[in-house]
């Protein structure tokens, strides 16, 4: 198969341990990789990148926004794909861009596309609840797509493709290996409750007690029972309550900003 004109944009960190599988499921298929590692890093991942045949370029970090832009504007194909280290391009999906791609007059229907992504977590894919199907719009046409958001913590909580123009739905999935272990998911929700007290406080956005009390058990009910969550396992049990504990700790540290930490007296 002849590569597709698509440059398939990547940043990292020190991402020796997982990069080579996100490399290794767009290598071959692609015309381009380019891959923008954090100026610090010096556990081989660019050398890693360098073997599948990335162009890698050395960058101070500037935030995940600003990062994923510097990426986005060195690729030179009409097609641009963003992919994260922790992530990799199914079969189904990577069969689906190709014949997407492949078909006459694409490029003048639609702007971008999007595709679920699917989380393996705790030895299982979660398809399920609220971690599902977690679109993301991801694959562009160059010159019609820019980042945009905020980043919190090292995450780019909020960062989103704006896109000009007409966006497809795909139907492959993007694996994603984030959330492999609990120990590793739990303290991410705490950066996003410090996000979200923050945007609470920049929007002067009021938090009553009663949001407190009841959003996280809608959110469990939404994820656990409502989209189907019960039937992942003890897993889609887990990503339940992760969900609701998240928007517990997002809007008591909201009220928390809010409300102004006390004093001790004197």
């Amino acid at each position: 198969m002849n590569p597709l004109p698509v440059s398939v944009c990547m940043v990292a960190g020190a991402e020796a341990h997982r990069i080579g599988r996100a490399l290794e499921s767009v290598a071959g298929w692609v015309s381009e990789i380019i891959v923008v590692v954090n100026e610090e890093v010096t556990d081989g991942t660019d050398r890693i990148a360098t073997n599948y045949g990335a162009k890698v370029f050395r960058e101070p970090w500037k935030g995940f926004v600003a990062q994923k832009n510097s990426a986005s504007a060195k690729g030179t194909q009409p097609w641009l794909l963003l992919l994260d280290a922790d992530e990799a391009v199914s079969s189904n999906l990577r069969d689906e861009i190709v014949r997407t791609l492949l078909t006459p007059g694409i490029d003048s229907v639609f702007a971008a596309f999007s595709f679920p992504r699917c989380t393996w977590f705790c030895g299982r894919w979660i398809r399920h609840g609220d971690w599902y199907p977690d679109r993301q719009t991801r694959l562009w046409r160059r010159g019609k797509g820019t980042w945009e958001g905020i980043d919190c913590g090292g995450f780019g909580v909020h960062s989103k493709l704006r896109v000009e123009g007409r966006i497809g739905r795909l139907k492959g999935e993007l694996l994603h290996y984030t959330a492999t272990e609990l120990n590793k998911q739990v303290p991410k929700y705490m950066m996003y409750a410090d996000h979200f007290a923050k945007r609470s406080l920049l929007d002067n956005r009021p938090v009553r007690t009663v949001e407190i009390l009841f959003r996280p058990w809608w959110r469990f009910t939404r994820s656990y029972i409502l989209r189907l969550g019960f039937l992942d396992g003890w897993q889609g049990l887990a990503v339940a309550w992760l969900v609701a504990f998240g928007t517990f700790l997002r809007y008591a540290r909201a009220k928390e900003e809010l409300c102004g930490k006390p004093h001790p007296q004197a």
